[in-house]
């Protein structure tokens, strides 16, 4: 993870959002309140996926069985919806 103040954000943010698009970099921007992170749309999105699959009990335990069955394809984003 990449660490820059506020300003440094501000002065390349361009810069810092095509990293973070193209190389699934996150950014730590620090400012005087408080922290915030800058990552993409799809790492953001995969980590709400993950929690979601996470907050289902029993799901995560599920999708292993039938990772690990033979022949068993599984079209994660119909299963997801």
């Amino acid at each position: 993870m990449e660490n820059m103040n506020i300003t440094q954000a501000r002065k390349n943010l361009f810069e810092i959002a095509e990293r973070a698009i193209d190389y699934s970099s996150v950014i730590n921007i620090s400012t005087k309140k408080g922290n915030i992170i800058l990552m993409s749309e799809e790492e953001y999105r995969g980590i709400m996926e993950t929690m979601a699959i996470y907050s289902v009990p029993g799901l995560k335990e599920e999708i292993i069985e039938a990772a690990n069955e033979p022949g068993m394809e599984i079209d994660w984003r119909k299963e997801l919806e």
